[in-house]
């Protein structure tokens, strides 16, 4: 059985950008990185509409890459019907790298330049294919990969979820392995951080999965910050070990984001720089956080009552 051990995410509009467009899925089983692109506020919408799609479809029986590919139609159908009746998101779409842990392995399913890496044995191999223009003219021979990392057209992509009624979607199963360590991101990482800095950051910082997306993110930040920038990171293995109140205490350290990232996830009509689908982890801490205040409050006023 394929256990999932510890995660995290983290999110940045970057240094150049006003909004940041970019959505994640962190609800294990489930990850996902949807990077969205669109006129005014679109890429957010098209995005945002992805990663809830992810999360409320009911895919039936299907597992393995059928059912990851079905979630994927699924928020293709979403984003181009709003982008059909909505003027103002028209044209609207958006890239989509997702892994499902199953039994089996790790279902990836992909659409777009975002990419999946494995971490394994202190190599890092990238697990998907770019659908853009420059993967294809570094495939044909016409570019040189040392030519592709400063082509001015290296963010046009030729696959996307939502620009068509229908997409075709990159779908397949990982053997794992435990200690693999899983990273999925937005090419605003990938664009500004290769990968040798990339697996010198997992193999710094590789035990602590919340610190390792911040690095990441840093990296990319100090890099340019062109772009919004997203990373997703899971490791494979027996979950981190409980406290004594029988929660996952390392686990939640983890999973839960900055307090810049709840804000944004409470009030996301009101403030659109951040995108984030959480599991249930993050509520059980703020559930744990105001019991704690509701227990000081009575602790409060029962010493007020002995002193006076």
């Amino acid at each position: 059985m394929t256990l999932v051990g510890a995660y995290a995410a983290k999110t940045d509009t970057g240094r150049k950008r006003r909004r940041n467009e970019d959505a994640f899925v962190l609800a294990p089983p489930l990850f996902a990185v949807a990077d969205g692109m669109g006129g005014a506020q679109a890429g957010e919408v098209a995005s945002k509409l992805a990663a809830a799609a992810l999360e409320d479809t009911d895919p039936g029986r299907l597992t393995g890459p059928e059912k990851v590919a079905s979630l994927i139609q699924e928020a293709n159908r979403r984003v181009h019907e709003r982008s059909s009746v909505d003027p103002a998101t028209s044209g609207m779409g958006t890239t989509m790298t997702v892994a499902l842990v199953e039994d089996e392995g790790v279902v990836i399913g992909h659409v777009g330049d975002s990419r999946a890496y494995l971490v394994r044995n202190h190599e890092l191999e990238q697990i998907t294919e770019d659908h853009s223009l420059v993967n294809e003219l570094l495939k044909s021979g016409k570019l040189s990969p040392k030519e592709a990392e400063t082509h001015p057209q290296r963010s046009v992509i030729t696959r996307a979820v939502g620009t068509d009624p229908d997409v075709d979607v990159d779908s397949f199963v990982v053997d794992t392995q435990d200690g693999d360590l899983f990273l999925i991101c937005s090419d605003g990482l990938t664009d500004m951080v290769d990968d040798r800095l990339i697996l010198e950051t997992v193999d710094r910082y590789g035990e602590n999965l919340d610190r390792l997306t911040k690095q990441l993110v840093a990296a990319a930040n100090r890099g340019g910050g062109e772009d919004n920038i997203t990373v997703v990171a899971f490791s494979i293995g027996a979950p981190p070990a409980r406290d004594e109140a029988g929660d996952t205490a390392t686990m939640e350290a983890v999973a839960a984001p900055d307090e810049a990232t709840r804000e944004n996830v409470r009030l996301s009509t009101a403030r659109p720089e951040a995108t984030a689908i959480l599991g249930p982890s993050a509520a059980r801490v703020r559930i744990v956080f105001a019991s704690l205040i509701v227990l000081a409050l009575a602790v409060s006023l029962l010493l007020w009552g002995l002193l006076h």
